[in-house]
């Protein structure tokens, strides 16, 4: 069984979402990366695990070990093609979504670090500044399909909705993005992404 290893709201969450909706059969284990070293939720040095020092990592049934978020989701989305997660290799709409999950990853998830950590009102401002210049490409996108990529949830998605979380977790509103809200609103209610927020502990019962 694959194993995934996530940090609660941390950017594991996409894959976590990921494996929910490919209706996959997995495990998952916390790692704590306030602890120096990183650690897992059972006492593993999780630098023994990924090297790189930070989730997600996905142990595979092989025992190989996948990281980075955007291979991950993709690697999931082929093994339950059925589930519609991402367009078949060497399709345009393929290359598409990697189009989105490159921006997502790019131009949102590294721009808010600097919100994460401290600094001046002047440079978390800037940054949110910045960050907001960027969700305007994706308001335009979703005043036109509900989705990134069209009608249908997909792994671009997954992941777009775990990063524009953090803007409530830096006290930051999404309000002047209307088409991102509502989005926002319609993720958070799918069921695989319920079922992964639980999972996590963002979500209570």
């Amino acid at each position: 069984m694959m194993k995934l290893y996530f940090s609660p709201g941390a950017c594991s969450l996409s894959p976590h979402i990921v494996l929910f909706a490919a209706g996959l059969p997995f495990d998952a284990e916390k790692v704590n990366l306030r602890a120096q070293p990183h650690t897992t939720q059972s006492g593993v040095d999780f630098s023994t695990i990924n090297p790189k020092g930070y989730v997600p990592a996905l142990v595979l049934d092989s025992g190989q070990v996948l990281t980075e978020g955007v291979a991950i989701v993709q690697y999931l989305a082929d093994l339950a093609p059925e589930k519609g997660l991402a367009p078949a290799n060497g399709t345009l709409a393929r290359y598409q979504l990697q189009e989105w999950l490159n921006y997502i990853a790019t131009e949102i998830h590294k721009s808010f670090s600097p919100l994460f950590y401290p600094g001046s009102d002047e440079a978390k401002d800037a940054a949110w500044a910045k960050l907001t210049a960027r969700f305007a490409v994706v308001e335009a996108q979703l005043a036109k399909t509900a989705y990134l990529t069209g009608d249908h949830f997909s792994v671009a998605d997954a992941y777009l909705f775990t990063c524009l979380n953090w803007a409530g977790m830096v006290k930051r509103s999404l309000a002047d993005f209307p088409h991102i809200s509502a989005f926002m609103a319609r993720v958070a209610a799918l069921p695989a992404v319920q079922s992964a927020l639980r999972a996590e502990g963002l979500l209570r019962d």
